[in-house]
């Protein structure tokens, strides 16, 4: 098979099904769907007739015989040779028959032999359809002989299935439906490479269900392969044969899942040989759809004993077994090592983490933990403490060396004890998140409060009471205009929040309120002194301008800050105290650092007043030749 063919068929076989299909009504049972649509009302008439009895059909023989029926389908006219002397009213009476299949399942059947099992459900099973319409003409047929005739290569039953309409079906006709229709599609494309097309999986081994996935193997000849590899071959025959799949799926309305194994031959080969588990299944209870003389002559081999796993696969078989038994052993160290220990230890730090402390190392998590949650909170009991203790102590055993095995009774007692400290550890984060959220409102309060004394202290008042503060801050801040009034309910809001902690009837709404609401508040208050403070400082700085440098001078209370040329990327900044004449002291070596410290403790005077011997110590620090700038 040339590349350039293999190429125009995966171009053709995958371009995706544009034919776009309206919903209409579910199918009728038995019925052609193309033939439910507008008919003449004879016809119609004709067509519910045949429903009503081969819905009571089913419903006799289900009733019956419940377990063995696997499928019951309507299948075509039968077919007959023309014959010159037929009468009309003999090919009148062909053309009324109504053909039936039911399949049986006879896979269990031990008190009887399979003929026998037959012969009895035919005759039972053919009267009951007489007796609902004598043209009714009812074909047994058991699982195993329906797979005979496969292993026989005789596959007309598998197409009459196909041609047929099922009535009644547990699986097993939908999968031959599909499968055989699929078949015939690929058979149509590539018969010369096609070796074998195999049913396989739950639908052949009694185990389907009606939503079991649908197992075909395909196994094509890549033995005279010559203008490509053997893996293109079996990779671009694949990707074909998965998209005819596909398409099955469309015409038929199977929503079951074709699954589909491509092999090429020498795989199939090399895999029988090596005794792969995969392949001597298939061989054991696979059922040929197609064959060309290979599957079957393999399958008989393996019933009567002649395919036989090399030396090499039964000495790689019989070490498994130690490797395996070594790797469950490695598992269970791991699982207590690592799996177990760190599902407890990591919430661990967590909760730790969600109280307010740094994760500790695993050593020290016990022991922090029983400090905090046991003994201070009182909120976590000993117990498990205990199991976390043990754990941690387990991983250092194996770790070391000191033990070497996990037993599986162990690491039992692990995962239960590992369920029961992450039930209570989750417990735990409820209980510390509510005891947060209270104290968050406290916290918040606290806050507010302290931002207020600092705001009202640069308006000039040192003193407030905790139950004046909400009347002064109305008059000095809100009254003025200097803070929007809508700041006020917010400060009424969280004083109450604070009242009802206070009398422990605190709920959740007024928590998640109190938050939503402090936020602008103290970033509006916190602006608002950064803007105040930002204009005192401004009065508390003489800006120097020596030659082509800019220098800043901030007299603070006690000390001034020297900064020497504030466009520098490396700032000298010197710090000196100011004398009672106003004069400057000896300067020494400072940092921004220094100074931004001194700026957060500074309460700023309403005025700053420069004294004339600062001018003379400037010159000393800039040199003579500076300018002092204004307004600057």
């Amino acid at each position: 098979m040339s590349q350039v063919t293999i190429k125009k068929m995966t171009k053709k076989q995958t371009k995706k099904v544009t034919k776009k299909t309206t919903k209409k009504e579910e199918p009728k049972a038995g019925v052609p769907a193309q033939a439910q649509q507008k008919l003449p009302p004879e016809l119609e008439k004709k067509l519910k007739e045949l429903k009503s009895k081969l819905d009571k059909f089913k419903k006799n023989v289900t009733e019956k015989f419940g377990e063995y029926i696997m499928g019951i389908t309507l299948l075509p006219p039968e077919k007959q040779p023309q014959e010159k002397d037929k009468t009309p009213e003999k090919k009148g009476e062909e053309e009324k028959k109504i053909r039936l299949m039911v399949l049986v399942d006879d896979s269990t059947s031990q008190k009887m032999s399979k003929e026998e099992l037959k012969e009895k459900l035919a005759v039972i099973i053919e009267k009951m359809g007489k007796e609902i319409d004598p043209n009714i003409n009812a074909q047994t047929v058991i699982l195993s002989e329906l797979w005979q005739n496969c292993y026989d290569a005789k596959y007309d039953l598998l197409r009459a299935i196909a041609m047929g309409a099922p009535v009644f079906d547990k699986g097993m006709l939908q999968a031959i439906k599909i499968s055989e229709i699929h078949k015939s599609m690929i058979l149509k494309k590539f018969e010369k490479y096609i070796v074998s097309y195999v049913l396989a999986g739950s639908l052949t081994q009694g185990r389907a269900t009606e939503t079991s996935d649908i197992d075909v193997w395909i196994v094509i000849d890549d033995t005279d392969v010559k203008k490509m590899t053997r893996v293109e071959l079996k990779d671009k025959l694949r990707a074909i044969i998965i998209g005819m799949g596909i398409e099955a799926g469309e015409m038929t309305g199977i929503k079951n899942k074709l699954n589909i194994q491509v092999y090429i031959l020498t795989d199939f080969w090399d895999s029988l040989r090596e005794a792969n588990p995969v392949i001597f299944t298939l061989l054991r209870d696979g059922v040929p759809f197609h064959d060309k003389g290979t599957f079957m002559p393999w399958k008989l081999m393996l019933k009567m004993g002649k395919i036989k796993p090399s030396r090499e696969a039964i000495d790689i078989f019989m070490s498994t077994g130690e490797q395996m038994i070594k790797r469950v052993k490695h598992k269970l160290k791991e699982i207590g090592m690592e799996d177990v220990y760190y599902s407890i230890l990591t919430p661990s730090q967590a909760a730790l983490m969600l109280y307010g402390i740094p994760p500790p190392t695993p050593r020290e998590t016990p022991e922090v933990m029983n400090n905090i949650f046991v003994k201070k909170e009182k909120l976590l009991e000993p117990e498990y403490i205990k199991i976390l203790e043990t754990n941690v102590q387990l991983r250092k055993e194996i770790e070391h060396g000191t033990k070497k095995e996990l037993s599986g009774k162990e690491v039992d007692k692990l995962l239960g004890d590992a369920e029961k400290y992450l039930k209570r550890i989750d417990r735990l984060f409820k209980q510390i998140e509510k005891s947060h959220e209270e104290l968050s409102v406290v916290k918040l309060y606290d806050e507010v409060i302290t931002i207020i004394r600092d705001v009202l202290r640069l308006e000039g008042i040192e003193r407030a009471k905790d139950e004046d503060i909400v009347k002064i801050f109305e008059n000095e801040l809100i009254s003025t205009g200097k803070v929007p009034s809508r700041y006020l309910r917010d400060l009424n809001e969280i004083i109450e929040a604070k009242k009802d902690f206070d009398k422990g009837k605190l709920t959740k709404s007024e928590i998640e309120k109190t938050r939503k609401n402090s936020g602008p508040l103290i970033k509006f208050l916190i602006e608002h002194m950064q803007r105040k403070r930002g204009r005192e400082l401004e009065r508390a700085k003489i800006k120097i301008k020596h030659g082509e440098k800019y220098g800043e001078v901030y007299m603070l209370d006690t000390e001034a800050f020297i900064i020497h040329d504030i466009d520098a990327k490396e700032q000298r900044v010197e710090r000196a105290p100011i004398n009672s004449d106003g004069s400057l002291g000896p300067s020494e070596e400072s940092s921004l650092e220094e100074f931004e410290k001194a700026l957060a403790k500074i309460k700023f005077p309403q005025r700053v007043f420069i004294k004339a011997p600062v001018f003379e110590d400037l010159k000393g620090i800039f040199g003579k030749d500076i300018e002092v700038l204004l307004s600057y």
